[in-house]
């Protein structure tokens, strides 16, 4: 079953309030990663503070307009997962 416009509205909303005080945001396509490979990446997100979910391309798109990270827009194609924070570093290594 599909989001309803109140829904999207709420997806976008809490997209763009992570991306308000985001340092860093990354796009990565997630086809062809094991679902436990995926519950580590989210575990370990979780534990660093880390906003990572796999969400409608379309929806983060207007979330990203008007915003350091619109230049993204045109490579959000395909199965993505996205990670937002204002400091990946620690998750990232």
């Amino acid at each position: 079953m599909g989001l309803n416009l109140d829904d999207k509205k709420a997806v976008v909303a809490e997209v763009s309030a992570q991306l308000a005080g985001a340092q860093t945001m990354v796009v990565a396509e997630y086809r062809g990663i094991e679902v436990s490979d995926l519950t580590v990446l989210r575990k370990k997100a979780r534990e660093s503070g880390v906003f990572l979910r796999v969400l409608k391309n379309t929806l983060v798109r207007r979330a990203v307009a008007d915003t350091p990270f619109a230049g993204l827009a045109e490579q959000m194609v395909g199965p993505l997962i996205y990670a937002v924070s204002a400091d990946l570093h620690s998750f990232l290594t």
